[in-house]
């Protein structure tokens, strides 16, 4: 079945998308109550990998679609036939550009020129491992997911991310019962192959008649044209405002509620997708990421940069040298 992968990707280094984001820093109503951290831009010189991991473990994929600012590796091989560059402006409406907030990026893909009906989200910090399948993303036409239950959490770490997701559950439960939905398919609930742990948030939930918040796995997003079609149609002034924000804010939804609202419908394929990818936050000790990485302990792999403190030049190291060591073969998008 056709399927495409979706890359989003900025080069924090480059001087003119620099300059670019500065005018719009300068526009105060635009930053208040924005979340614009060196981590959402900082490049850690690793995609390369990213594209080797394709090459070596699912070279089935159709065309890979390279989101980018504009500017992309000097190394990037961009006459690749599986290789489409797709640049801000080619799939944004321009009245929400420029954008430096990856929700208005996320939540436009449906607009990429050519882009298959299913399609799978990465992030570039997603790193595929080992062999994997069009089966792990989706069956027939319904994506595989798991649909788990979990309260949002006042965590004051992070000023920004609590709000959306608040924000995301409010959207979905305009129109979702929660017991009505729990009794319309119990086995998306209570799917014997979940993580106990969510298996039992699932069940506490039962106590409580409303959507608290929901749990979506940090890794490669399966997601339908048709479902960005309808939320769209649902949501358009919404969406809108989200889209208008340049930088992430307080008043965004993300594209968990793609996903969610695709599980909500009956419309995926229930499973424990936390096998397909393991989720690290980088820190100051990465012994575990790092044996990870080396013995293939995952097919896939998510490396998030989180908002602590981090002596990013060690970290950058580390990471790198274990993603070398296992996928040290260049590929065919390298030039």
């Amino acid at each position: 079945m056709e399927m495409d992968f979706v890359i989003a990707w900025v080069d924090g280094n480059d001087p003119a998308w620099q300059k670019e984001k500065r005018k719009t820093e300068h526009v105060p109503e635009v930053t208040a109550e924005a979340d614009d951290r060196n981590e959402r831009y900082r490049d850690w010189d690793n995609l390369q990998y990213w594209f080797r991991g394709v090459e070596q473990f699912a070279p089935w994929v159709r065309k890979i679609h390279f989101v980018t600012w504009g500017h992309f590796p000097k190394w990037l091989n961009t006459e690749h036939p599986k290789l489409h560059i797709v640049k801000h402006e080619d799939f944004i409406p321009s009245e929400f550009l420029p954008t430096f907030n990856s929700h208005t990026i996320e939540w436009n893909f449906h607009r990429i020129l050519g882009l298959s009906e299913r399609f799978v989200y990465f992030n570039d910090d997603m790193f595929l491992l080992n062999q994997i399948h069009p089966e792990n993303f989706f069956i027939g036409e319904k994506p595989v997911d798991m649909l788990a239950l979990q309260p949002d959490v006042a965590n004051t770490d992070n000023e920004v991310m609590p709000y959306i997701y608040l924000n995301n559950a409010m959207l979905l439960a305009k129109y979702f019962k929660k017991y009505e939905n729990m009794k319309a398919q119990p086995g998306a609930y209570f799917h014997v192959g979940y993580p106990p742990k969510y298996f039992f948030y699932n069940l506490m939930e039962t106590a409580f008649s409303r959507f608290t918040g929901f749990y979506t796995v940090h890794g490669p997003s399966p997601l339908k044209k048709s479902t960005y079609e309808k939320l769209w149609e649902l949501e358009g002034e919404r969406l809108i405002e989200v889209c208008g924000h340049p930088f992430r804010h307080k008043g965004d939804v993300n594209q968990y509620v793609l996903r969610e609202y695709q599980k909500l419908s009956g419309n995926f394929v229930p499973k424990n997708v936390q096998r397909l990818c393991s989720y690290y936050d980088i820190g100051n000790d990465n012994r575990a990421l790092t044996e990870t990485i080396r013995k293939q302990k995952s097919p896939i792999v998510c490396i998030n940069d989180s908002n602590h403190a981090i002596d990013f030049e060690k970290a950058k190291r580390e990471l790198n040298e274990a993603l070398e060591f296992r996928l040290g073969k260049k590929s065919s998008f390298e030039k």
